[in-house]
């Protein structure tokens, strides 16, 4: 400690620098209160918002908002804190009114920093983290209490209603997208089925439908070709016996008869035949035309399995924008509004004062103290025979001219 070892060496270095003490805690004291009354109260409230479960279990209607309540929660808070939002709610509430020169941009560095969003997450269901939110808690901070409650009051409702707006414009977009690909599926469809009909035509080629008709007709016409053969065999045997039984005039009168059946007959044997003959023309096709068809065929059933497959995922989508819409999946709602702080989180004035009074003090003691051991000087007998081992046998005590100079080699002891 230098030239200090004793509390009467500690007394008496107070007694000479007490006007460096004194001055050094009054000014220190004097700056500690004019910063405690300048000092800006600030109070806190908060929101808590619970994350509340889908009331419909998702193995009956699941909807389509996928992602973690993490992620989406994080996203809407970027868009709370995003620069025009936060400053209407600066605007709204009059934020700041007491600090005008302050620019845009520094508002929203205050409200960001003042105003907080955390999550507690839920508890596990097993080893693995989902990343559902179980509580939100919105903190703000601010001047006044009315306005640490209406702040966090309102980032609470904006959250809600974001929550609520992004969850139904997801569960939209997706029944828009699978709505338009069902549109989009069933035309192109319809254009094949359009497609194939005419190539159908073009190249004289029944269709699906048609050709068990033709083969149908084909039977049926066999059925009549039969029938007159069996008529004209008959007939034929009549004329045989007419020839033989019956007197010639009369046979030859029976013959003209039976040519004349048998003439009829075969015309209409002919007509069938034709007609026949064109059928079984119709359903021959090539080998190329073949192909084609089974192309055809191929790109028909793949369209059809995806249309079946885009009309119940566009269900499902339906199924979840209704849900949202009903708000019957996940919800955010208020568990425990805002409050009106009754007391400010910042430390009290007077607090404030007092521990600036005493950091002078000690400030003014330890400046003191260096002052000491930037020029030490021995002041007494026990400091002599403690620092060189000499005891001293004259103290020449401390003179001072008239003009109250103190003299050079004045109040040293030898």
């Amino acid at each position: 400690m230098g030239p200090i070892y004793s509390l009467p060496d500690l007394l008496d270095m107070l007694r000479r620098r007490a006007l460096v003490i004194l001055a050094i805690a009054v000014l220190g004291s004097l700056v500690s209160l004019f910063l405690a009354a300048r000092q800006q109260h600030f109070y806190e409230s908060s929101e808590v918002i619970q994350v509340a479960q889908p009331t419909i279990a998702d193995d009956l209607a699941k909807s389509t908002v996928e992602g973690s309540t993490a992620r989406r929660m994080q996203l809407i808070e970027q868009r709370l804190m995003a620069r025009s939002s936060v400053l209407e709610i600066v605007e709204a509430f009059d934020l700041y009114a007491d600090m005008p020169d302050l620019r845009p941009s520094d508002l929203v560095t205050l409200v960001r920093e003042n105003v907080s969003i955390t999550g507690v997450a839920a508890v596990r269901e097993g080893f693995a983290d989902d990343g559902t939110i179980a509580v939100l808690t919105i903190t703000a901070r601010m001047p006044s209490p009315e306005q640490a409650q209406a702040v966090a009051a309102e980032f609470g409702r904006r959250t809600i209603e974001l929550s609520v707006s992004t969850r139904i414009e997801q569960a939209r977009e997706t029944l828009n997208f699978f709505t338009a690909k069902e549109t989009a599926v069933a035309k192109e469809l319809a254009a094949l089925d359009d497609e194939i009909a005419s190539y159908r035509t073009e190249h004289d080629v029944a269709q699906p439908g048609a050709l068990e008709i033709r083969q149908g007709e084909i039977a049926t016409l066999n059925e009549a070709l039969l029938d007159i053969d069996r008529e004209q065999i008959q007939i034929r045997r009549a004329a045989d016996q007419a020839m033989s039984n019956e007197r010639p005039a009369t046979a030859q009168r029976m013959l003209e008869e039976f040519e004349e059946q048998l003439a009829t007959l075969t015309a209409q044997r002919d007509l069938l035949t034709r007609r026949k003959a064109e059928i079984e023309a119709s359903l021959e096709t090539s080998p190329e035309v073949e192909r084609q068809l089974a192309a055809y065929d191929r790109r028909l059933q793949q369209l059809q399995s995806e249309l079946e497959t885009t009309r119940a995922r566009r269900n499902e989508a339906e199924i979840g924008f209704r849900l949202e819409t009903a708000r019957q999946s996940e919800r955010l709602t208020v568990l425990e509004p805002a409050a009106l702080p009754d007391y400010p989180v910042t430390g009290g004035r007077k607090r404030t004062a007092l521990l600036g009074g005493a950091a002078s003090l000690l400030a003014a003691l330890v400046i003191a103290f260096l002052l000491e051991l930037r020029k030490p000087v021995l002041r007494s007998v026990a400091q002599m025979k403690r620092e060189t081992g000499l005891m001293p046998v004259v103290t020449i005590p401390e003179m001072k001219s008239p003009g109250g100079k103190r003299r050079s080699g004045k109040g040293r002891r030898s």
